[in-house]
């Protein structure tokens, strides 16, 4: 028996022996080695095979060569980035991704004037990658950030060429200019249509007033920091970007077809009293106007950029071309972009730069109306009539309200934008006495956007025609332009980091305005339409124009000690021309910030629960000064009609037509923010929660104006009410690797936020509005003292009354059955405006996204979630009726047609008497989750590629909006409108899928 076991184990150990020497053998491994941020190839990389001296390193395109045991680990090292250990695995391609140290040790971003450790920063900054933008088909850069980042909204527009809206936490300002501020490489814009999203490096959002503060004069509403793409020391590298796509409608909203159009019709009649108006309702389907005016849109996008440099220059070079058709027939936008940028050193102390970006764009646009006659159109009316003439609704007695024939209505609509921008800076830094840097830089902003409506002279309809033709022709000039120098302080000594900047900043915004207009041009397809080929007496030009010039200083320390206490305090003074002749021309904009690492104290140093474990506090005060220049300035106003007589002589008169206030002082708003940073696993897990309360101090809103005063302006401006917003946000991140060549992330994030107004100064009397869309002026939002800002508001529907009888004995007058049952909610048997209450909300309280990157081998795969919760959407075009209009079919299915039919939705006659008031049945959940983002991408083995005489080679398939879920009876929940009208749907933009193919490739 011993002999045996002796001669088995001998066996296995021989086995094993051999098994160890199989795989012991040596392999011949290649691949590149680039850098995780943007994919560039490193040179010098040194490769060693752990355990021995065997080594080697990449040569100038980054690609190495090193025969290893195929069962070793491969060590990769260089100065500045990381090591990383990778073991073998048998595998002859072994591709690597670099993490810089300071991504890993100590992440740099940026905030205002400069970049800050993220250890060492007190507010709430926010960073996004422009790796992670580039993987989205978005073709405006905002639309990326959807779903990234905590308390941060954004709304789409979805119309070709169109920027969406941006707010972060909540509401920051009503009147005016409510959007951000960007800041592209040093330069304000009011927004960055013009960039193209893979000209982007990262993009920082400041969400707390400490790290805004030093923006002051325009931060009020947040700042967005844009880094652009700059040229890296090496040889010339290229890269191409392009993809081709469909964008499809989603979510399309189903009307009823002719046969069930024309049966409600004659229910509508017969319920106010008239004779029906078809004798045959039996009509078949008829026509689907969403099916002959939207379609399945095509497109694609190009990016070429070369990137390179040598010690002492660097140099990017991009050319962009996008091609993107609207989803209504005949929508169609361009977009051309340059963008060049360079650095030289030109001694050690001194380096200068400069970019530049030029973009053209061209669109043939919509009507404005098109969705909205798309939505009423009645499907009874033929596209044409059977001699080729357009449908005529007046022949179905259908020419009132607005029953139009949609395709003339697209087919006599000229009207086309061309813009042209060219935009950036140059800029000189100086290094002297060691630990100073003196900045200066000088940045501009012209462009010209024109836009240029041709009606011909045609009939089509007895509605829908033009006796003569007009041209007109609106085009704006701006010119705009900002000097910032500033002086930066940084030592280091001991346990000691301090940094001081003080800047000065002057700007002016200049803009030109032509508004042009004549009638009988006449229309040559081959020829460009000029005002002068008008009949000269009936051209009318008026031009006007604006400048706006602002002068700032600022100044911000930054201090930490042993890398635990943290301290930041910054103020700015900026004087505003806006205010010129008022008691308030110069803001001052202080904040505070404070920090705590607590994972960095002594007594934290045994403990395995906290990689990083960071507490911080800040405070700071922001400003608006989007106003119209002088607003307190009280102008004469001078017309004919006015005639006042001096010595019998008749002379031209004068009158004070305008009421303007006694002082406006600037809206500012002040917050508080306080964060906790977490860091688990050796920061494998990152969590980062904020507790924020801003409010907004003398905000600016424009009031109504009894007209009886026989003023010429109908609404009045002034410091009407202070507002709030206070929330929570969450954010949580795990990212991982394997051995076996996988790695991932994944990100969650919430903001939570409450809006509410504080106080009015016009007491209890509340600010209406909220009208676009609806019938007869009625206004369908207010803004009060203890309710968010525009909420919506009207009558609560307590049921439809079911006869005449229980109609008119009710206490609602003029209503019969089938009308809305309105809640006398005072009891005092009368329901009149006094009954109305609060029915919604359009600021969302819950923005969420979550967002996955997956990679394993070649493949790489990235998941993007977003949705919004606890918002309300006001659906004006189920009430938006002047007559005849078109019913969705899910109405028409649901409605009242008669005694216990339904207790929910009215009769046919939902837009008559008094069921077109704003009420609870307009009013529904905006809340929405969709699959904001997909892409699938496969990059080529680089020993194929090489061949080819390429570093990469990678493929994707993209598809964004591709799953949506709602309940909104709309096209879309995602409603925008200015503070006070937001969230009223009279004419959304159809929501739709994009799928894209695209191709990656670096020479």
């Amino acid at each position: 028996m011993k002999r045996i076991f002796t001669r088995i184990s001998v066996l296995v150990f021989l086995g094993l022996l051999f098994i160890s020497n199989a795989f012991a053998q040596n392999v011949t491994i290649t691949g590149t080695v680039t850098d995780a941020a943007d994919q560039t190839t490193i040179p010098s990389v040194s490769i060693l095979v752990k355990g021995t001296t065997t080594g080697t390193q990449t040569d100038a395109n980054g690609r190495y060569s090193i025969n290893a045991p195929a069962n070793s680990t491969l060590i990769f090292a260089y100065i500045g980035y990381s090591n990383m250990e990778v073991p073998v695995n048998n595998r002859t391609t072994i591709n690597t991704a670099l993490q810089s140290a300071t991504q890993t040790l100590e992440q740099v971003v940026v905030v205002g004037y400069g970049t800050q450790r993220k250890i060492d920063v007190t507010g709430s900054v926010s960073t996004v990658k422009g790796e992670d933008i580039s993987k989205q088909a978005s073709v405006n850069p905002v639309s990326s950030l959807q779903g990234k980042v905590a308390g941060v909204s954004i709304t789409n527009n979805g119309a070709p060429g169109s920027s969406p809206k941006i707010t972060i936490r909540g509401t920051g300002t009503i009147y005016g200019n409510t959007g951000v501020l960007y800041v592209v490489d040093g330069v304000w814009y009011d927004d960055i249509s013009f960039l193209n999203p893979a000209d982007i490096a990262n993009i920082s959002i400041l969400k707390d007033a400490s790290s805004q503060s030093i923006y002051g004069i325009r931060a009020a509403n947040g700042v967005v920091l844009v880094t652009t793409v700059r040229g890296k020391k090496g040889d010339a590298t290229i890269n191409y970007n392009g993809y081709v796509g469909l964008q499809k409608v989603t979510n399309a909203v189903e009307m009823a077809n002719a046969t069930e159009y024309a049966t409600a019709v004659n229910e509508l009649y017969n319920l106010v009293g008239s004779e029906p108006l078809f004798a045959n309702t039996n009509l078949g389907e008829g026509t689907d106007w969403y099916d002959v005016a939207l379609r399945d849109a095509m497109v694609t996008n190009h990016q070429l950029s070369v990137n390179g440099g040598s010690e002492k220059s660097t140099y990017n070079l991009s050319l962009g071309y996008l091609n993107q058709d609207g989803i209504i027939v005949n929508n169609n936008y361009k977009r051309y972009t340059a963008r060049l940028s360079s650095d030289f050193q030109i001694f050690e102390p001194l380096k200068v730069g400069y970019n530049i970006t030029g973009t053209s764009s061209s669109s043939d646009n919509a009507p404005g109306s098109i969705y909205h006659d798309l939505y009423a159109a009645s499907p009874v009316v033929p596209i044409f009539k059977a001699d080729g003439s357009y449908g005529d609704p007046n022949e179905f007695n259908l020419g009132n309200g607005s029953n139009v024939n949609p395709q003339a209505t697209l087919d006599f609509f000229n009207n086309t934008s061309t813009k042209y921008r060219v935009t950036g800076n140059v800029f000189a830094e100086l290094k002297f006495a060691k630990k100073f840097t003196f900045k200066t830089s000088f940045g501009g902003d012209f462009g010209q956007d024109e836009v240029r409506s041709y009606t011909p002279k045609y009939f089509a309809t007895p509605t829908q025609n033009a006796n003569v033709s007009v041209l007109g022709v609106n085009r704006v000039e701006s010119r705009n332009w900002i000097i910032e120098n500033t002086l930066t302080y940084d030592n280091k000594w001991e346990d000691h980091n301090l940094t001081v900047l003080l800047g000065q900043t002057a700007q002016r915004f200049k803009t030109y305005n032509l508004n042009a207009s004549a009638q009988n041009v006449p229309f040559n397809s081959d020829a460009d339409l000029y005002l002068s080929l008008g009949d000269a007496a009936s051209r009318v030009i008026n031009d006007s124009g604006s400048l706006n010039t602002a002068a700032s200083y600022f100044a911000r320390a930054n201090y930490s000690f042993k890398n635990r206490y943290l301290l930041n305090a910054s103020i700015r003074a900026d004087g505003a021309s806006q205010f010129f002749g008022g008691d308030d021309l110069w803001g001052y904009f202080p904040s505070i910030g404070a920090g705590w690492v607590i994972s960095n104290e002594d007594f934290m140093k045994d403990q395995n629960i906290f990689s990083n474990l960071k507490l911080r506090a800040s405070w700071g005060k922001v400003g608006n000064a989007g106003v119209p220049i002088n607003p307190t300035t009280l102008t004469v106003s001078q017309v004919p009609q006015l005639i006042a007589f001096y010595n019998g002589i008749a002379n031209t008169g004068a009158s004070i037509r305008t009421i303007v206030p006694p002082a406006l002082f600037w809206e500012r708003s002040a917050g508080t923010d306080i964060g906790l940073e977490m860091g688990f696993l050796e920061n494998r897990l990152s969590v980062e929660l904020d507790y924020y309360n801003k409010t907004t101090e003398q905000a600016i809103f424009d009031i109504p104006i009894l007209g009886s005063l026989g003023t010429s302006n109908s609404r009045l401006i002034g410091n009407q009410a202070d507002f709030r917003n206070r929330g929570f946000e969450v954010s949580a991140t795990w990212a991982d690797k394997t051995e076996g060549d996988f790695t991932y992330s994944v990100t969650g994030n919430i903001g939570i936020n409450n809006n509410k107004v504080l106080n009015v100064t016009s007491g209890a009397n509340p600010i209406y509005a909220g009208g676009a869309g609806l019938v007869s002026g009625a206004l369908s939002t207010r803004t009060v003292a203890g309710s968010p800002i525009g909420e919506f508001f009207g009558y609560e529907v307590g049921g439809i009354f079911q006869t005449n009888e229980e109609a008119a004995a009710s206490a609602q007058g003029g209503t019969t059955a089938g009308d809305f049952r309105y809640i006398d909610q005072n009891g005092d048997g009368l329901i009149d405006g006094k009954d109305r209450i609060a029915l919604g909300n359009p600021n969302p309280k819950y923005n969420y996204g979550i967002n996955t990157n997956f990679a394993y081998k070649n493949f790489d795969l990235t998941v993007d979630i977003q949705g919004v919760a606890g918002v309300d959407v006001y659906n004006a075009n189920l009430g938006f009726r002047f007559g005849n209009e078109n019913f969705t079919k899910e109405f028409y299915d649901n409605r009242w047609t008669g005694p216990g039919s339904t207790n929910t939705y009215p009769s046919a006659k939902i837009g008559g008497a008094t069921n077109y008031l704003p009420n609870s049945f307009f009013v529904e959940s905006g809340a929405y989750i969709r699959l904001r983002n997909i892409q699938l991408g496969y990059s080529l083995p680089t020993e194929l590629v090489s061949k080819w005489k390429m570093r990469k080679l990678r493929v994707f398939a993209n598809a964004q909006n591709a799953l949506n879920f709602f309940g909104y009876r709309g096209f879309s929940p995602e409603v925008g409108g200015s503070p006070t009208n937001a969230g009223v749907d009279a004419n959304v933009y159809p929501l739709f899928a994009t799928y894209n193919l695209g191709l990656n490739v670096t020479f």
